[in-house]
């Protein structure tokens, strides 16, 4: 079979990008860029008004002791990061298209894993630009109009921010209208289907950004959570397709698909129920269905609700679905950040983990309640369905603790009270008065302790006493320079090195570019795949399992990590 198909596409996609890294680098497009990043762009203005001041006190001294004025370079601010940045990624990434659409336009077609790669090229790079795109425009604009339309006073909140309209949401909508209204281009459609490739690459790397102590928690965590609602839903669904008559093969698999993992889940226990063709299209159906508007809608609970990283992510990971969609919501909720992300993952993997028993389980069910059922491989079965970046996942973690990335402690990065906290980075007299006057609002003991322990300090000396001032931080009237002291403490505690800096870039990219090409496999015709009875109870077990996993984040999950 032929893949690649003779278009332009790929070439003009790759110069593009090698355009706008060379208008970024040049400085050709400063003014826009200062319109759409303006927290860059202003902090880009008060680095330089402190170089100016550093310059001019350099320069009265030098001239009252007669010496040639100095020459000093201004550090790289924010915005100049940005604009650099942006131009590094567009020229590799556009450089590797252009050559690729070059050899797509110059070479003759033939069957093999050339042709195939060349064939999804084009689709790739046409989810690459849109997500390009997006991040760097859609983005900032929609964060842009959400402050003004609140400093403005037409609103009393942030729109943007309510609403979660960031990249990852603004990548997942653009995608489903590409879909639906555009169409996919012909030469882009086989490399759309590569989106889950992103995101099961993104998945892989995320093991690097976990220590030992983190694993180990949220894992207890994850795994009595996940053991209580996973099996919970899938009896449920048993329970209620015996009662319904939804027939055992569309109730089996439904079961799978609601209980544990979404789509991969429906697809590895589709063999043991021997589920049909159509059946798999109505589970299937059913998880867009729900998913689609649990990124939508978690999201928004979330930050109502005020709920932290841990929260959310605990939340995410086990009532959303599909994996993909937990990863969805979760960068959704903190698209500037990847902790959230981390957390939900590991919810997301530990659902992954149980699919081998309900996998067995889903057999001997069938087995015992379908007349003539015939029993299967189930080794053959798991082995062949397993999905393989779990395995990939806990590779990364284990090289990443051995220190192959990175030192111990910058992979941990967690500078509690640790001596490399230098004497600059310490709190300042301003700063902590300002934390002193906000002792009274302390709802309890322990925030008071944690209050006056930073004040005494200086600096951050414990997780617990993190985690406590991070809900301080939160408290409805905090005074704003006392709140930045306590953000800024954190920071300096949990400091982190450059590579894994590098790795979270990556991570956010490939989740973005992933979702982005989600988005495009969201069609209306899917989403109408869904009906009946499987639709009903997908919705009330979908449901009971969001709402009671919101109960027990509330009642029971505290930001520990």
């Amino acid at each position: 079979m032929i893949y690649s198909k003779k278009s332009p596409a790929l070439f003009i996609i790759g110069l593009f990008l090698l355009a706008w890294g060379f208008l970024n680098s040049s400085g050709s497009i400063d003014g826009m860029q200062v319109w759409l990043q303006k927290s860059a762009w202003s902090d880009h203005l008060k680095v330089k008004e402190k170089f100016d001041a550093e310059l001019r006190v350099a320069t009265e001294m030098a001239t009252a002791e007669n010496k040639p004025a100095p020459v000093m370079k201004m550090p790289a601010s924010g915005f100049d990061k940005m604009k650099a940045g942006q131009a590094q990624l567009s020229y590799i990434i556009g450089g590797i298209f252009t050559v690729l659409g070059l050899l797509v336009l110059v070479l003759t077609p033939k069957e093999g894993n050339l042709d195939y790669y060349l064939g999804v090229a084009p689709g790739m790079a046409f989810i690459v630009a849109i997500a390009f795109a997006v991040r760097w425009g859609l983005d900032p604009v929609f964060a842009n109009w959400g402050k003004a339309v609140q400093e403005a006073g037409i609103l009393s909140w942030d729109f943007a921010h309510i609403f979660n309209l960031n990249y990852v949401v603004l990548g997942i909508v653009l995608g489903i209208v590409i879909v639906n209204v555009f169409k996919i281009p012909n030469w882009a459609a086989n490399g759309v289907r590569t989106a889950r490739f992103f995101l099961k690459t993104g998945v892989i790397l995320l093991g690097v950004l976990y220590s030992a102590a983190e694993l180990a928690q949220l894992g207890g965590l994850s795994v009595l959570m996940i053991g209580v609602f996973v099996l919970g839903s899938v009896g449920l669904v048993l329970f209620m397709g015996r009662r319904m008559n939804t027939g055992n093969s569309m109730t089996g698999i439904l079961a799978a698909g609601v209980g544990v993992c979404g789509v991969s889940a429906a697809v590895a226990a589709a063999p043991v129920v021997q589920a049909r063709a159509v059946e798999i299209a109505y589970t299937i159906g059913t998880i867009l269905v729900w998913g689609v508007g649990c990124m939508f809608i978690f999201p928004t609970i979330g930050h109502l609700l005020g709920m932290g990283p841990v929260q959310f992510g605990a939340w995410a990971g086990t009532g959303i679905l599909n994996s993909a969609q937990v990863a969805g919501a979760a960068l959704a909720f903190d698209p500037q950040g990847i902790e959230t992300l981390k957390v939900a993952e590991i919810f997301n993997i530990t659902r992954v983990l149980f699919l081998p028993i309900i996998v067995v389980w889903l057999a001997a069910w069938y087995v015992k309640h379908e007349v003539g059922a015939e029993k299967v491989d189930l080794k053959q079965v798991l082995i062949a369905k397993f999905p393989l970046f779990v395995i990939g996942f806990l590779l990364m973690f284990i090289l990443s603790s051995l220190g192959l990335f990175a030192p111990a402690g910058h992979y941990q990065g967690k500078y509690f009270g640790s001596e490399q906290i230098k004497e600059e980075q310490l709190l300042k007299g301003k700063e902590t008065r300002a934390l002193e006057a906000e002792i009274t609002k302390m709802r309890n003991p322990a925030e008071t302790q944690a209050l006056k322990d930073l004040i005494a300090n200086r600096k951050l000396t414990s997780r617990e006493q993190d985690n406590t001032l991070k809900g301080v931080a939160k408290i409805s009237g905090l005074d704003s320079l006392a709140k930045s002291s306590i953000e800024k403490a954190s920071k300096v505690a949990w400091h982190t090195s450059k590579i894994i800096s590098a790795f979270r870039d990556w991570i956010a990219w490939l989740f973005a570019i992933g979702l982005t090409g989600l988005g495009m496999q969201i069609t209306v015709k899917a989403l109408k795949q869904a009906g009946g009875k499987p639709l009903i109870i997908g919705g009330i077990v979908g449901t009971l399992k969001a709402v009671g996993s919101l109960i027990v984040v509330l009642l029971f999950v505290r930001e520990f990590v």
